[in-house]
């Protein structure tokens, strides 16, 4: 039997120390039960949205924390979280590195696009003016595919939004005192909707909006159905304009109005940042 050194000895200690403190990466483990079976669990995703995927599933392999505010600093990626004053299992929050789940959207998108494209919460990731394609709840999973967006709440008030994976599974950073994790598709409920995720060239004109909880209608009429509301200052992309029913507010009168093909939704040009008219905007034909 060889024996070894002191040296050899120290040297073996060291490297193992290295290896066991390093950060676990997604390729040192095959999905199993210690991260919930993380990985694109169904066909027909684009490469980004499966590299989403994969960002985020890494993640969860690596045993990062929820952590309420998390994943919201200057660059995509975990930070360190906030005490939510209405979560007493928040209370660590300040002392751990991670994402709430807004956060490992933000994350998982950046990492599969190499840009910062949904920077904001719940709300405005679902509300992004780079849809290509949008789903009601009761539309359910069929039309779903890896790396949709599943949102919970209300038109008014999004509260969550996870990483779908397929196979009705997604990827989500969920509460307080816990760590990433798998779940179940929760279908019930508060689930309003999912979004697939635009990663190419938006078409169209980009604009903002301002003001908060500013409704959209499926008709040019204040009288009209709404159909979703801006919680505030939201980037939307407008189809085209017209002129139809005069409104006042905000200390403004103005009949113009303008298309939203994402939302499928009209709003008053009032509350989009411009003119009254708004330049480079075609006039809408029907």
């Amino acid at each position: 039997m060889l024996r070894r050194t002191g040296a050899i000895g120290a040297l073996i200690a060291l490297l193992t120390a290295l290896f066991l403190t390093r950060p676990v990466l997604a390729a040192d483990r095959l999905p199993g039960p210690a991260d919930g079976g993380c990985a694109v669990l169904a066909p027909g995703a684009t490469d980004a949205a499966e590299r989403a995927v994969d960002a985020a599933c890494a993640q969860v392999a690596a045993g990062v924390w929820y952590t309420w505010g998390g994943g919201h600093g200057a660059q995509p990626g975990p930070t360190y979280g906030k005490v939510d004053p209405t979560d007493p299992a928040s209370e660590h929050d300040p002392e751990r590195l991670g994402f709430d789940c807004s956060g490992l959207v933000r994350y998982a998108y950046a990492r599969a696009t190499g840009a910062d494209i949904l920077d904001g919460d719940a709300s405005a990731q679902y509300y992004t003016h780079r849809t290509a394609a949008r789903f009601t709840a009761a539309e359910g999973l069929a039309p779903l595919r890896p790396g949709d967006l599943l949102a919970y709440g209300t038109s008014a008030d999004l509260h969550h939004i996870a990483l779908y994976l397929g196979a009705g599974r997604m990827v989500e950073a969920r509460q307080s005192g816990t760590r990433l994790m798998v779940s179940d598709v929760r279908l019930g409920g508060d689930y309003f909707g999912a979004v697939r995720v635009n990663t190419g060239t938006v078409e169209g004109p980009v604009l903002r909006t301002w003001g908060t909880g500013v409704w959209t209608k499926d008709r040019p009429s204040v009288r009209a159905a709404r159909v979703y509301a801006f919680p505030g200052p939201t980037t939307i992309r407008v189809a085209c304009q017209k002129h139809a029913e005069p409104v006042t507010a905000e200390g403004y009168t103005n009949d113009a109005w303008s298309y939203l093909p994402d939302y499928r939704a009209w709003v008053t040009n009032i509350y989009i940042q411009g003119p009254a008219w708004l330049d480079g905007v075609p006039t809408c034909t029907t």
